[in-house]
């Protein structure tokens, strides 16, 4: 019979900064339709989407802004 030996790993999530990272990205959500604008790398994009969509709809005050911020896991020490 073989004996085998294991090690664990340590990870840690951190935000993915390398070259070929996906970009930050924001969008804005209407939460009153549902309705959601356009992911932009510029944060000035979607809150304008959300002031458009507040002329079009004057009764649609609540929005969530949905951030989308790459992230991986960076590996540790060994134990």
């Amino acid at each position: 019979m073989n004996r085998a030996t294991y090690r664990f790993r340590e990870f840690q999530l951190v935000p993915d900064t390398e070259p070929d990272a996906e970009p930050i990205t924001f969008a804005m959500q209407c939460a009153v339709c549902e309705q959601t604008g356009e992911p932009s790398d510029e944060q000035a994009a979607a809150h304008a989407w959300a002031t458009s969509h507040l002329r079009a709809n004057p009764e649609h005050f609540t929005y969530r802004e949905i951030i989308t911020r790459p992230c991986r896991f960076e590996p540790g020490a060994w134990q």
